[in-house]
């Protein structure tokens, strides 16, 4: 009995090991199975969208910031934060009392410098009278003495022949001489009035010479005038645009520094946005720049109107990065557009969804299906006869998820995925990113609207 005890307890342990072997190994199988069991998917038609997010700042038109080219003491600030204002409206008024004495001073100095002009003209003209007459004279005189010297001249010869025939006395002789010697120094005396002339004729260029000086001071004062009358019409500030006051930095009654001469740039008086266009900086990852060019359409939110997407369109791409912590991003400037634009304010924080890609009615695949060979690409496709053949594909634009088909398989193949976990897992990210909320800043989110008639559904 002992021994049918020892044999009937080994048997039932040997049974229960065995039994549970069995059952162990089987479930591990099947596990194993359900793993690596192929999934397949029926090509259809279906739409691709890529949206790249990022977040930015909303920004006018423009935004000038206003100072004075003249220094002084506010007299009159009408206008204060939001109020509008149009191009060449009054914005402040300075105390102008010291730019008008200057104004009076310049145009005294200018009236002294054109009468002094005016005098110099005169000189000029009273010395261009007396060379000429002196000229006349010269030349009367000149014609005269040598008349004078030439009588003498004869006279003397006549003497001296007459002296010599005893017609003639010494005292005779005496008075001749005399008489040529008068006419010979009078000749010369007249010569030498021809080196005045000389000397007038100078004096004259002296006087055009004065003349241009003359003018020159006019010039300098009327540009000193100019100048005073400048800065006395600075003293009145107005709007170089037309736009809304964002910022006033001042009050009445406060003296302001000169834009133009302070070292540090002069008061700030205020600032005017132009709100005629609204825009969006954003600053995008350069690993999604790439997919962004201008024109593409562009949806905004703010936090300010949850419920309000607004439209944009992107305006401009900067063709440099900034490095910002080793991250390299480019500026993409977005123009909102619509009616509700101007619900929106500058400095604002605006996240913008950037319509990368979107195509509608297109082949599409798992982007898990793909297989790379040889810088190809090849899926795996069943054949009407159950077997399985390894087809070359030309792709085209993807959003991470499904891929286009350009040629290679047509609607309706039957497209092999390699594994259920990791059909199950593009199911995943299909179905969480068809509606994910804003991402992060330059962040880009990949999205497949579905494809139409419920393709895009993988089938065992």
């Amino acid at each position: 009995m002992k021994k049918l005890t020892i044999i009937i307890f080994i048997v039932l342990v040997a049974s229960s090991t065995a039994y549970f072997l069995f059952f162990s190994g089987s479930s591990g199988k099947g596990e194993g199975d359900a793993e690596n069991k192929e999934e397949i998917f029926i090509l259809k038609t279906g739409d691709i969208r890529l949206l790249i997010e990022a977040t930015g700042r909303v920004v006018p038109e423009q935004e000038v910031e206003i100072k004075c080219k003249a220094s002084g003491e506010i007299t009159s600030l009408p206008l204060d934060v939001s109020d509008t204002v149009k191009k060449g409206d009054i914005l402040l008024q300075l105390n102008p009392e010291d730019e008008k004495r200057s104004v009076k001073r310049a145009k005294v100095a200018l009236a002294v410098s054109q009468a002094r002009l005016t005098q110099s003209n005169l000189n000029l003209k009273v010395a261009k009278r007396e060379l000429a007459t002196e000229k006349i004279r010269t030349k009367a005189a000149i014609a005269s003495s040598q008349a004078k010297l030439t009588e003498a001249k004869s006279k003397l010869k006549r003497v001296e022949q007459l002296l010599k025939k005893h017609m003639a006395s010494p005292e005779e002789l005496d008075v001749a001489r005399t008489l040529y010697a008068q006419a010979e120094a009078e000749s010369e005396t007249t010569k030498a009035r021809t080196e005045d002339l000389s000397t007038q004729a100078i004096e004259i260029d002296t006087k055009r010479q004065e003349i241009k000086i003359a003018e020159a001071q006019v010039e300098a004062d009327k540009i000193s005038l100019s100048d005073a009358e400048q800065r006395l019409a600075d003293t009145t500030v107005v709007a170089p645009i037309s736009g809304i006051v964002s910022e006033n930095n001042v009050q009445k009654g406060q003296i302001i520094a000169s834009g133009i001469n302070n070292v540090g740039g002069g008061t700030t008086v205020m600032t005017i946005v132009d709100l005629s266009r609204i825009f969006i900086l954003v600053s995008v990852d350069e690993s999604d720049i790439g997919h962004i060019q201008n024109r593409q359409r562009v949806s905004i939110t703010v936090d300010a109107y949850p419920d309000i997407r607004f439209p944009g369109i992107v305006d401009r791409v900067a063709t440099k990065g900034i490095i910002v912590s080793n991250v390299v991003t480019f500026e993409v400037k977005v123009e909102v557009k619509g009616k509700n634009s101007k619900l929106l304010k500058p400095g604002m924080t605006a996240n913008v969804e950037i319509t990368a890609i979107e195509k509608k009615d297109i082949l599409l695949v798992p982007i898990t299906a793909i297989k790379r060979k040889q810088h190809k690409r090849f899926v795996a496709v069943v054949k009407a006869d159950g077997t399985t053949e390894s087809r070359a594909v030309t792709t085209n634009v993807t959003d991470g998820v499904s891929i286009e088909i350009v040629s290679g398989v047509q609607k309706g193949d039957k497209v092999i995925i390699p594994a259920t976990q990791t059909q199950s897992q593009w199911q995943n990210d299909k179905n969480n990113k068809k509606d994910k909320p804003h991402g992060k800043r330059g962040q880009m989110r990949m999205m497949k609207t579905g494809s139409k008639k419920g393709s895009g559904s993988p089938h065992k």
